[in-house]
């Protein structure tokens, strides 16, 4: 995209010639996938013939297309994101979108995996803190003591599942945990039907917390992702009906990405 072809161009032509080509592909999205020549000039702050080498660049390397009069992306593009996805981890994966859902709800929200007995959390978005403990990344607590740890449990298969709870001690932590052990069997069986948990009060008084599974590529659950609130908030039914959806659809956002990572 340099306006300066030849080994011999300055490092800082080339350099401004990649910004204007990333301010170019910047301009374009779901509000704005089709532009004319003037608009992709005002919008990326260039002028229009400058706009109209870095356009001619990209449609030559199949980042973009056009009908002569108007310019969109082409899924060539998703290459760019791709080489960036590949590197990342879960955590690295999950961060910008936990980040985006606490800005809807206005709540700390946490993606978390099963170790053993316990959840272990990976990645965090915290806004005011609601619980006596501080939770931070590779924070872990009992698994059937928290929403994220029993929509884990409930997708385990049978025997793997009776050879956790062989090991979980069903103590009382407040007056609202579960500590029969069929009772929690048929919330886990109730969980596995209807795609995500609340728990209420059980891990902490005034807390209450609702979690979704995440999937990987072969559908299998290998995370799962949360939101945490001040019982204060509301009813359960209330918490349920603002919380769910937002986290339903960021869970399976978060699961596109990792299909991404996966396959490449």
């Amino acid at each position: 995209m340099s306006e300066v072809s030849g080994s011999q161009a300055p490092v800082a032509d080339s350099v401004q010639s990649l910004v204007r080509g990333l301010a170019v592909i910047r301009v374009f999205d779901a509000d704005h996938a089709h532009l004319t020549l003037s608009e992709v000039a005002r919008r990326a702050d260039l002028s229009r013939a400058t706009a109209r080498r870095v356009l001619h660049t990209l449609v030559a390397l199949g980042y973009v297309a056009t009908d002569g009069k108007e310019f969109s992306l082409r899924p060539r593009i998703l290459e760019l994101g791709h080489a960036y996805l590949s590197a990342l981890g879960l955590p690295d994966v999950a961060t910008p979108h936990l980040e985006r859902l606490r800005q809807e709800v206005h709540e700390s929200c946490s993606v978390a995996v099963l170790d053993d007995t316990d959840v272990v959390y990976v990645a965090r978005e915290a806004t005011s803190r609601i619980m006596t403990v501080a939770i931070h990344v590779g924070t872990r607590f009992p698994a059937h003591l928290t929403s994220m740890g029993r929509v884990l449990l409930a997708a385990l298969p049978p025997a793997d599942l009776d050879e956790v709870l062989s090991r979980v001690e069903l103590e009382p932590v407040t007056p609202h945990t579960i500590t029969d052990e069929a009772r929690l069997r048929g919330e886990l069986r109730r969980i596995a039907g209807q795609g995500f948990a609340m728990v209420d009060q059980e891990l902490e008084l005034g807390l209450r917390s609702i979690a979704a599974p995440i999937r990987d590529a072969s559908g299998t659950v290998c995370a799962a992702m949360n939101i945490s609130a001040s019982a204060r908030r509301g009813t359960k039914t209330s918490i349920r009906t603002e919380l769910l959806p937002p986290l339903l659809s960021t869970a399976h956002a978060l699961e596109h990405d990792l299909a991404l990572v996966q396959r490449h």
